[in-house]
């Protein structure tokens, strides 16, 4: 340790890096708020700027951006048997074409609705089936992602969708919000 010379290039040099590699980490849940329910029991990220506002009837959470107020977040919760496991309710696939055919356009609701993608994901110990739909809701094109997850008898549906012009825009913001939707206890 006594012949050890400190080097003042070195030491900037290794600030420097330090400084830029904790920019490049921030960056993915850039322009992202957190929320965390008020039992503690999930949390998700929602984009910056959007408002939460309060539907009677209507899902758990929804929130909206106040400039593009077709942009939308929800989260609707269900009570499901204690006994079932998402997988038991079919693979990806089929769940997102049941969401389809029971929820976003039963027969008779005017609304066509194409199902894009579904794949599963493994986070925080639990089974999520992520869903990409291509919807038309009273002459408008939306696309929306969706998460379906079911924990301890409850099941939970979180979206996040805008027109479809917006679409390219805001697509991998609104892929880390689908995917940040976590349980914490």
């Amino acid at each position: 340790m006594k012949n050890m010379k400190i080097n003042p290039f070195k030491n900037l040099l290794l600030i420097i890096l330090c400084l830029a590699l904790s920019a490049c980490s921030g960056g993915i849940n850039a322009g992202l708020e957190a929320y965390q329910s008020p039992d503690g029991r999930y949390a998700f990220l929602y984009p910056t700027g959007w408002t939460r506002v309060k539907v009677d009837g209507g899902p758990e959470i929804i929130y909206h951006d106040l400039i593009n107020s077709n942009e939308t977040l929800s989260l609707v919760i269900s009570d499901v048997n204690k006994e079932v496991e998402l997988e038991q309710l079919g693979d990806p696939k089929e769940v997102g074409q049941t969401l389809i055919t029971k929820v976003i356009a039963p027969e008779g609701s005017g609304r066509s609705v194409k199902l894009i993608d579904a794949k599963k994901r493994e986070a925080s110990n639990h089974i999520f089936y992520d869903l990409e739909y291509e919807l038309n809701l009273n002459e408008q094109d939306r696309h929306e992602l969706a998460t379906v997850v079911i924990d301890r008898g409850t099941l939970y549906t979180f979206a996040v969708g805008t027109n479809e012009e917006r679409w390219n825009k805001v697509d991998s913001m609104f892929t880390n919000v689908i995917e940040s939707f976590n349980f914490l206890i």
